[in-house]
């Protein structure tokens, strides 16, 4: 399985969905700028061994509590600088990532990627489980217009349905992002239909749509 990365850290998606948390933008896109740069870790590595050791290196630098690993890579120190480190979820998100090194575990991916990065956007550890649900089957759906296997693309979207929440989630207003990135996938997993490589005039139009549904 080989992961297509975009050449920008921060994706136009990513950045749209930053600009509607408000207050708390700048963490959002550091956030998902870690992220981007998580899922390029992965793309670019062949030796599961490697892999591996470099996303132990992000856990201890993102980890380190006396603030001297890392020291000297912008996104840590931007990280350091605005207060968001370790990010709520960082464990688990890793696990998510190290889950496509490999042997690929789409349902590892799944719940770590997807549950730590909701997470981690969240900024809270004690989220409900529909909101890991919800980012499990978002992370599927991301992945699906992110790989050249189509086969692997399409069984992630199988089994996004399979995660998405049986319960008709309550958003809270400071969680706007999660909820409009989770619509956005909602709409093409019901379709059985995988996501687009970047973002595309339906996508964006979809995207305004849901944020302007305001549920």
């Amino acid at each position: 399985m080989r992961i297509v990365v975009v050449k920008d850290d921060l994706s136009l998606l990513a950045s749209l969905l930053s600009a509607y948390a408000g207050p708390d933008i700048a963490r959002h896109r550091l956030i998902w700028t870690l992220d981007a740069r998580f899922a390029r870790l992965v793309a670019t590595t062949s030796e599961p061994m490697i892999g591996q050791m470099r996303l132990a290196w992000w856990n201890d630098a993102l980890t380190d509590e006396g603030g001297v690993k890392g020291r000297g890579e912008p996104l840590i120190d931007a990280m350091r600088k605005l207060g968001a480190m370790p990010p709520h979820g960082l464990s688990q998100w890793l696990d998510g990532w190290e889950a496509l090194i490999g042997e690929v575990d789409l349902h590892g991916y799944a719940e770590g990627r997807g549950g730590g990065l909701f997470r981690a956007l969240a900024g809270r550890d004690d989220i409900p489980a529909w909101l890991v649900q919800a980012g499990a089957a978002w992370a599927l759906w991301d992945l699906s217009g992110h790989i050249e296997d189509r086969t692997i693309a399409g069984r992630a979207i199988e089994m996004a349905r399979e995660h998405m929440p049986r319960e008709k989630p309550v958003w809270p207003k400071e969680w706007r992002p999660l909820r409009i990135a989770y619509h956005l996938a909602r709409h093409d997993i019901e379709k059985n239909r995988c996501a687009p490589a970047g973002l595309t005039p339906a996508l964006y139009l979809r995207l305004v749509r849901v944020a302007l549904a305001g549920r």
